[in-house]
């Protein structure tokens, strides 16, 4: 068996590994031996109903557990949680948003890529199976050269969890999961209640609407000779998510490289960079933080 402890259980994240775990039985070799947040409320939540062990710090489960999920709602947690575990050197799923600041996601993935931490984890959107279509799309020009993509979902500009960042990573890691890691540049401003987005890629631009109160989720990809475009949702994804954590487990690779999981900070800072400013602003690498 496998022990696995989830840390900065508010969120339904939380909720749904456990649900997919314990009750839809998606593999039978995980025990999770407990949960911590500092809202005492959310762990109770979990524990009556599931039955799991309330931990009383973060730092708790250090030497006894095979894995941790890192599941808070304000991304500045994250890499908190998963500094005790570092030397650990077990696998980590780190939820959306990785970390809110650049500062900060160079750091943790400088800790985590010189001990070969293995993680995953980020927007459950990517997994759907019509934005992995719209991503083969991309990559084949299946349709003809690309000419852009229009994607849409929810923002929760002021939550207390971070604000844009809270949810913003969702759109943003959608878009480049479709369209690619790497974006140049961005323009971003309000309109009424709606962020609007313009990515600037190297051979086209890619169109963002971040809506609030809307829980639609949207893309599409205009290609040469057709536009391919369709509403989707988080589905099963949770479950995927699980199970890329668990593939970890067994010590199998991870999907991604360590830059490429980070890259979505740098694009959200750099959509709220130019959301204060006004002014397009460059998308940051890592190595130039």
């Amino acid at each position: 068996m496998y022990k696995v402890a989830i840390l900065g259980c508010e969120n339904s994240h939380a909720n749904n590994f456990l649900k997919a775990v314990l009750v839809d039985r998606i593999c039978e070799d995980i025990e999770f031996v407990g949960v911590y947040s500092h809202e005492p409320e959310a762990m109770q939540k979990l524990h009556d109903e599931f039955g799991v062990a309330m931990a009383s710090s973060y730092d708790e489960f250090v030497g006894k557990v095979d894995g941790i999920i890192i599941t808070a709602r304000h991304g500045d947690n994250h890499y908190k949680y998963a500094k005790p575990y570092l030397d650990c050197g077990i696998p980590m799923f780190i939820d959306k948003p990785i970390t809110c600041t650049e500062a900060d996601a160079k750091a943790f993935m400088n800790d985590l890529k010189s001990r070969n931490v293995p993680i995953s984890g980020g927007s459950v959107c990517v997994l759907n199976d019509f934005v992995q279509e719209l991503k083969q799309i991309v990559a084949e020009k299946k349709h003809g050269n690309i000419l852009g993509g229009y994607l849409r979902a929810p923002i929760m500009m002021q939550s207390p969890h971070g604000g844009f960042f809270f949810y913003a990573q969702h759109l943003a890691q959608t878009m480049m999961e479709i369209f690619g890691n790497y974006p140049e540049s961005v323009r971003a401003w309000q309109k009424g209640e709606i962020l609007h987005c313009d990515v600037h890629y190297a051979d086209y631009d890619v169109d963002l609407a971040y809506t609030p109160d809307s829980w639609i989720y949207y893309a599409s990809v205009s290609s040469f000779e057709k536009v391919v475009g369709d509403a989707f949702s988080t589905g099963d994804g949770f479950a995927k998510e699980f199970m890329e954590f668990h593939n970890l487990l067994e010590g199998k690779p991870q999907k991604q490289t360590y830059e490429d999981f980070f890259a979505p900070v740098f694009v959200l800072n750099a959509i709220n960079r130019a959301l204060l400013s006004g002014n397009v602003e460059k998308v940051n690498r890592i190595e130039e933080i």
